[in-house]
């Protein structure tokens, strides 16, 4: 509804209308505040952070460019023949970039493991500037 639109004549459709947005919000939508800058009213939502370490995903594309360059090899002399063996080269440059990847993202979730660990329990969490 916008601010336009008169007010609705049924009060039961107002209820209603409330009801269904205290549903929604129960589902894990988040809380939204308008600001106001300037002529301009943006609406923001209070949403947490994801906790991704990036392992995941940096297993996941090494293991996708592993199978293309598996299912390249087969078409070595095609490839060689088009002047297209950068494909299979690529492939295998991003096997192997996938591989440091992972360890980076290992070695950095354990970094932080290890630090949330040590911090005392106490403290309540993030400091908020």
């Amino acid at each position: 509804m916008s601010p336009a639109d008169p007010p609705p004549e049924n009060p039961e459709s107002d209820t209603a209308s409330a009801d269904r947005a205290a549903r929604r919000h129960e589902l894990g939508h988040p809380d939204i505040t308008e600001i106001e800058i300037g002529k301009t009213t943006h609406r923001v939502a209070e949403v947490q952070p994801m906790d991704v370490d990036g392992v995941r995903t940096m297993t996941v594309g090494t293991i996708l460019w592993a199978v293309l360059a598996i299912a390249l090899i087969p078409f070595w002399g095609t490839l060689r023949e088009d002047g297209t063996q950068w494909w299979l080269w690529t492939a295998l440059a991003g096997f192997g970039l996938g591989l440091l990847g992972i360890e980076y993202c290992r070695r950095r979730r354990n970094a932080l493991e290890a630090r949330q660990a040590a911090r005392p329990s106490g403290g309540g969490g993030r400091r908020r500037k």
